[in-house]
């Protein structure tokens, strides 16, 4: 079984930033990317930002030049950090794992519990 631990989030003031941390750990055999996903109330769950083992690099629209993921691949860690942030931003964000719990296992999506930022105006 694959764990996602979140950490970072909070309560920042406009044109702030924060920094999220998800490490993952368990049976994990490969991975395919790893990301982060906000989601706010009564809305769909959106991509945040992803960092593929293979490839390029992805952001959503409005969080680039502000936003950068990064990867520590030794411990399994995807970092997001985030500037000059806006009340917009605000939003629970979730890290997400794409990959493969042991040879020959199907590919799937693993998620952490979440973890709320909260930008202030």
């Amino acid at each position: 079984q694959v764990q996602l631990v979140e950490s970072g989030g909070g309560l920042v003031q406009a044109g702030g930033s924060l920094r999220l941390s998800c490490a993952a750990s368990g049976s994990i055999f490969s991975i395919e990317s790893m990301g982060w996903y906000r989601q706010t109330s009564g809305k769909q769950r959106e991509l945040v930002a992803v960092i593929p083992s293979r490839g390029s690099t992805n952001y959503l629209d409005s969080v680039k030049g502000r936003f950068t993921i990064s990867r520590d691949n030794a411990k399994n860690t995807v970092y997001l950090e985030m500037n000059s942030l806006n009340a917009e931003d605000t939003a629970v964000y979730y890290c997400n794992l794409n990959g493969r719990a042991y040879f020959g296992a199907p590919r799937r999506d693993y998620w952490g519990q979440g973890t709320q930022v909260t930008v202030s105006s």
